[in-house]
């Protein structure tokens, strides 16, 4: 059989399983807050893994490799930085967001936020803001018609809809407890095949003289691939890039899709184990960045003329595998699109069903409604957004098709995190955080990212910090988090 007739077979199987986990969640969801959060419900080893897994996406499985392919070793400073801002967010909040968003019942990072300023303005501002993380997801749908394209032999268009239409189907019946489910079992296949990754490049597997033969490929083909900083790339051309990397990175682990997660640990002395996992696991998935160095090292510059670099994974899959096994490691490359995914699915609908229906229309034009419809309604809400949500990020997917899959998640990224390291971050280290401050740094982080990677500040440094997202967000993180403090130091 061939590769193609493989990955057909594995496709199938895989989409079944998800599916069957679509279906599983869909018995656990009783109430709109199941669908939202699945509050209490998982212990640390699934949830650990699921957070893991949904926090890598295919920005790691696709994107750091192709920037690996594209730069060399330099790119490793980003692979194994981002990680590293990652869980410096998640250890600073996880207490105070758990418990108090367990308190409050909340359902969204927004609606937290709110409630924790006691403010409708910030938690609406908060909620219109994250729909900046549409490209994030449209990201996520990109890489996984890469895998589609190049693993199944399908046209772009075709390879589109089957993975719109997979996540729509197991999202719509699961929810959050079908995003847990089905992300902890992709998880730990991703772990597998990232490990899997980093013994295939120690060991020089499928490279002419092994191990230092990839290093002295890699020479030949351009020195600046074994450049600890890369001259000429911004991303990891300084040590500013490099520390700018591992701060922009530290409000990630509270974006909605991933923040709300810590309200599905079900109890709290299980914290410590959960973070520690969830730790191990999220910096050895980028190993798969040194699956772009092998790429680049076995492949030449063959994918360099058609901009190809998102494609450096499934390729060397191809080039170096037997046909089955070059199938079944492609489906844990999509794995890591699909758990991505479905946490932004399930978070972009609680913008409308919860942050805006349920928390400020409802209170106004349906208040006749019983506690009992309220929540029905909500909950329909939340499974027809999703198809709404699919389907205006899948149309913005295709016109982003030919942007790296890192830099095109960075467009929504950046913005959010920016907007959320003052009230989040500090907020959680600091209780002087007022409402007025957190609303004004919020403001100010984002529309300064906006600014900055537009290139619309007339200032040479900061000119050429525009094409570098990382940079710009450290920027716009530092920016909001001084007016957080000033406004609510000053201004009561």
């Amino acid at each position: 059989m061939t590769v193609q007739n493989w990955s057909w077979v594995f496709f199938i199987v895989y989409t079944a399983g998800m599916l069957g986990f679509g279906y599983w969640g869909s018995r656990r969801v009783k109430h709109a807050d199941d669908f939202a959060v699945a509050r209490q419900s998982y212990g640390p080893i699934t949830l650990s893994l699921a957070f893991a897994a949904t926090t890598a996406s295919g920005a790691t499985f696709l994107g750091l490799p192709g920037i690996a392919y594209n730069n060399g070793v330099s790119a490793l400073w980003y692979a194994f930085g981002y990680p590293l801002g990652v869980y410096i967010g998640v250890i600073i909040c996880l207490r105070i967001v758990s418990d108090s968003g367990n308190d409050f019942g909340s359902r969204s990072i927004p609606e937290y936020l709110g409630d924790k300023y006691n403010s409708e303005l910030i938690r609406i501002v908060a909620a219109v803001l994250s729909l900046v993380l549409f490209f994030y997801l449209a990201g996520q749908l990109v890489a996984g018609l890469v895998m589609f394209e190049t693993m199944l032999g399908l046209g772009a268009a075709d390879a589109l809809i089957i993975t719109t239409c997979v996540l729509l189907l197991y999202v719509v019946m699961g929810g959050a407890h079908a995003d847990i489910l089905t992300d902890g079992f992709q998880g730990a296949l991703m772990l597998l095949i990232a490990v899997g990754v980093a013994v295939m490049f120690f060991t020089g597997y499928g490279v002419e003289g092994g191990y230092t033969g990839l290093f002295d490929k890699l020479r030949e083909l351009d020195p600046n691939n074994l450049e600890v900083l890369h001259p000429e790339t911004s991303i990891v051309g300084s040590p500013w890039a490099i520390f700018a990397i591992v701060i922009a990175h530290i409000p990630l682990g509270m974006l909605p899709h991933i923040g709300n997660k810590l309200w599905a640990l079900e109890k709290p002395e299980q914290r410590k184990k959960f973070v520690t996992l969830a730790f191990i696991f999220g910096m050895l998935l980028p190993a798969m960045a040194l699956g772009g160095l092998m790429a680049r090292a076995i492949l030449g510059d063959d994918l360099m003329s058609s901009g190809g670099g998102n494609q450096a994974i499934p390729v060397l899959f191809v080039e170096l595998l037997p046909g089955w096994l070059a199938a079944l490691l492609s489906i844990a490359v999509l794995s890591a699109v699909m758990s991505t995914a479905d946490g932004l699915v399930v978070s972009a609908t609680q913008v409308f069903a919860n942050d805006l229906y349920r928390r400020s229309w409802a209170p106004r034009f349906a208040s006749h409604l019983s506690p009992a419809e309220l929540d029905h309604r909500v909950l329909w809400i939340s499974r027809v957004g999703t198809i709404g949500v699919l389907l205006f990020c899948a149309a913005l997917a295709w016109m982003l098709l030919d942007m790296n899959v890192a830099l095109l998640v960075w467009i929504g990224i950046g913005g959010m995190t920016s907007a959320i390291a003052g009230p989040l971050i500090i907020g959680s280290l600091w209780s002087g955080v007022t409402a007025r401050g957190a609303l004004a740094g919020m403001l100010v982080g984002f529309f300064s990212f906006v600014a900055l990677h537009a290139k619309l500040l007339p200032i040479a440094w900061l000119l050429e910090q525009g094409p570098n997202p990382y940079a710009c967000a450290t920027l716009a993180s530092f920016t909001g988090v001084g007016v957080t403090v000033l406004v609510s130091k000053f201004f009561k």
